[in-house]
């Protein structure tokens, strides 16, 4: 007690100039150029550690820097796990409204998620929504587990249709994009690796499916509790106004979702076209500490559509830039 006594009335005297306040320990530059500028690495990089534009109708690249540098996806996986899930729809395997009941398995994430337990049931559209919005960790296993049966058979299933999507420097440990942790016990032991070039194969590939847009243009949503489960009211899509949830007796809004792509959401960062609407209308972003973030976006003018990916990049800020300038440019180049 005494000590506390001592050091407050220097405190005081110091303050009050009666005594000199003690000399801080001077900050090295080392430290202070690593407070303020972002982590760097091979992997994590500003502004990016890889990008590339396309057309995609064509494919044409419009501009690539670095594209076959490796960087580490993160929720951007996500992308595969939705493409292989409307390939499984597309072959009536099952349809979105099928009910899919969550696995043991679904414990083998962390945040971001929308907390469904094993036992409890989603439909297969719904889970989807939860996915690209969200970018529900959850979400993307109990998928996985469905389309597959097991969590390897669908890891094995993401990495086979890579190679067939000539994606030869990616590699897939998990449908989430989840880094490798031991103290969650993951079955994972690496971190899922991509580069740019081989994103830009999947998203052309997934463009193709129309149907892809109903989940990557949603801005907005509410994750409602139901009697045995979870289901997903769409609250705004890209270029519509908001819209409020109905909910049934004995239903409650748990979480209110919104989508990470800040170039389509946030209206200081939202791209327009010369007629008023929005120009973005998905398709996902992804975050990790090791690998930065990362987005691959879409977007349309007079009827044209561009991609740009930018993975790796040092900051959120830096990725919304770079990509929105990708995007413009395409687009500019594409409507000419």
């Amino acid at each position: 007690m005494t000590s506390r006594l001592v050091i407050s009335a220097l405190v005081l005297l110091a303050a009050a100039g009666v005594v000199a306040a003690p000399a801080k320990k001077p900050v090295s530059a080392a430290r202070r150029a690593a407070a303020a500028s972002p982590v760097q690495s091979a992997h994590r990089r500003t502004p990016y550690v890889g990008a590339i534009c396309a057309d995609a109708a064509s494919g044409r690249v419009l501009y690539t820097d670095n594209a076959d540098a490796e960087a580490y996806p993160a929720s951007v996986t996500k992308l595969m796990t939705l493409f292989l899930v409307l390939e499984d729809v597309r072959a009536e395997r099952y349809d979105l409204d099928s009910p899919v009941e969550a696995t043991p398995d679904v414990n083998r994430c962390e945040a971001s998620w929308i907390g469904i337990k094993a036992g409890e049931s989603m439909t297969v559209r719904d889970l989807c929504l939860a996915l690209m919005v969200e970018s529900a960790n959850d979400a993307a296993i109990v998928l996985a587990v469905n389309s597959s049966g097991s969590f390897d058979d669908f890891v094995a299933k993401m990495n086979s249709r890579a190679a067939e999507l000539g994606m030869t420097r990616t590699r897939y440990y998990n449908p989430n994009g989840l880094p490798p942790n031991a103290a969650k016990k993951y079955p994972w032991k690496s971190f899922n690796v991509s580069t740019a070039g081989d994103q830009l194969k999947l998203a052309l590939a997934i463009l193709k499916m129309p149907e892809v847009l109903e989940f990557t243009s949603v801005k907005t949503c509410d994750l409602v509790r139901t009697g045995g489960g979870y289901r997903v009211s769409v609250t705004r899509r890209v270029n519509q106004p908001l819209r409020r949830t109905e909910l049934a007796p004995g239903e409650s809004i748990v979480k209110n979702l919104c989508n990470h792509n800040n170039v389509m959401v946030k209206d200081r960062q939202k791209i327009f076209n010369p007629d008023g609407c929005e120009a973005v209308d998905g398709l996902k972003t992804g975050y990790i500490d090791a690998g930065g973030s990362s987005v691959v976006i879409t977007a349309t003018r007079g009827g044209k559509r561009a991609v740009a990916v930018v993975l790796g990049s040092s900051s959120a800020k830096e990725r919304d830039e770079q990509a929105a300038r990708l995007i413009t440019d395409a687009l500019g180049a594409l409507a000419w």
